[in-house]
């Protein structure tokens, strides 16, 4: 499903499940091997259904609160200020990858340090969840990642068991809802959900944020001169270049009649595009596939939409608000190295994102300020 308002009424229709159980008939059928088990298989809020999503979603949305997103400004603050510093002592004309050097390592550190990933974890961590978006694999790549990713999060578990602390996944071990904890298969998928898409997202908004720019200089020009704000970017971004294109599955409880001769029949299995829906001409008009940061209806669904909307929607907007501004602000001479047609998209239909982003952050004429980010 590609249109905005067809998506919009699936994503809230009581019609339709995430949780392929007890409303996918194909489930039981499913190869241990299939690229896309991570997203099925999992027994999380994410493949969950009335009352049960409710209990579990319930139990999660403590870590992505305005007090606690707000409260990891300063660590988002101090880590671009560390990576900006790491940046310009990068020498002039120096070919950068921006996606892996700052886009990326924001997000994944912030959401680490959010979780409690011990140090020696996290480029353990990073792997698995990048495996996971990249659903080209073959079967038994697939296979293996999946038992890799849950070997870890057990893992992050066992640490925590053994010496709690101040984070998410010491309080999901400890969270209950009434008398019921989250048991091991839920506690697991949990962690994979929520470290996942928590880092993801943000990886593709700011780095897609800033190829808009580079390759629209008179959207830069009028963000430089006020018209237009870091806000305006940030959801125009959001709308023409979702971070997430797809994500898998849904299934009709029961039939489902669009019109137009379309009919979902029970137990089919639904795929929302979620990031074509900011590209519908019939809510964008003929622009639409035009970046224009001044465009007045900017509305996407990047995020999702109804009961399964991203909790962690405002700790990646304010992730990209801090690196985009001190980013551009610190180079002002930032160039693509490469025409745009030879950036490499991901392996992934899931993920919107490059594999790379290569830059020249200063000509060797230039040189960068060197103000503190948290300032």
């Amino acid at each position: 499903m590609t249109r905005h308002e067809v998506i919009k009424q699936l994503a809230t229709d009581r019609r339709v499940s995430r949780d392929p159980r007890q409303h996918w008939p194909a489930f039981e059928g499913l190869p241990e091997d299939w690229p896309l088990n991570v997203w099925v298989r999992v027994v999380s809020a994410f493949t969950s259904y009335g009352p049960e999503h409710r209990r579990l979603r319930n139990l999660i949305s403590k870590a992505f609160s305005p007090r606690r997103t707000e409260a990891l400004r300063p660590l988002v603050q101090n880590l671009v200020s560390r990576l900006i510093r790491e940046l310009e002592a990068e020498q002039p004309g120096q070919v950068v990858d921006l996606r892996s050097r700052y886009a990326y390592v924001i997000p994944t550190e912030v959401i680490c340090d959010l979780f409690g990933v011990p140090a020696t974890m996290r480029n353990w961590t990073r792997r698995v969840i990048d495996a996971a978006l990249h659903t080209a694999a073959t079967p038994e790549q697939a296979k293996a990642d999946f038992d890799d990713l849950f070997a870890c999060m057990k893992t992050l578990i066992e640490a925590k068991r053994a010496e709690p602390g101040e984070d998410m996944t010491s309080d999901l071990i400890a969270a209950r809802d009434g008398d019921a904890q989250l048991d091991e298969q839920e506690l697991v998928s949990t962690l994979i959900l929520m470290i996942g898409a928590g880092s993801e997202t943000a990886v593709n908004l700011i780095a897609k944020a800033t190829l808009a720019l580079l390759t629209n200089p008179d959207q830069l020009a009028l963000l430089r001169a006020g018209t237009v704000t870091w806000t305006d970017v940030i959801e125009e971004t959001l709308r023409i270049e979702g971070p997430i294109m797809h994500m898998p599955l849904r299934y009709a409880v029961e039939d489902i009649d669009l019109g137009d001769g379309v009919l979902i029949s029970q137990g089919d299995a639904i795929l929302l595009a979620f990031g074509a829906a900011g590209r519908d001409p019939a809510l964008h008009g003929e622009t639409v596939d035009r970046f224009d940061a001044t465009r007045e209806v900017k509305t996407h669904l990047a995020f999702g939409h109804g009961v399964h909307y991203c909790l962690g929607a405002p700790l990646a907007r304010m992730e990209a608000d801090i690196a985009l501004r001190v980013l551009f602000d610190r180079f002002p001479d930032l160039v693509l190295a490469v025409p745009e047609d030879q950036l490499h998209s991901q392996e992934s239909f899931i993920a919107n994102g490059h594999q790379a982003l290569p830059v020249i952050l200063h000509s060797a004429a230039t040189t960068s300020p060197s103000t503190d980010a948290a300032a």
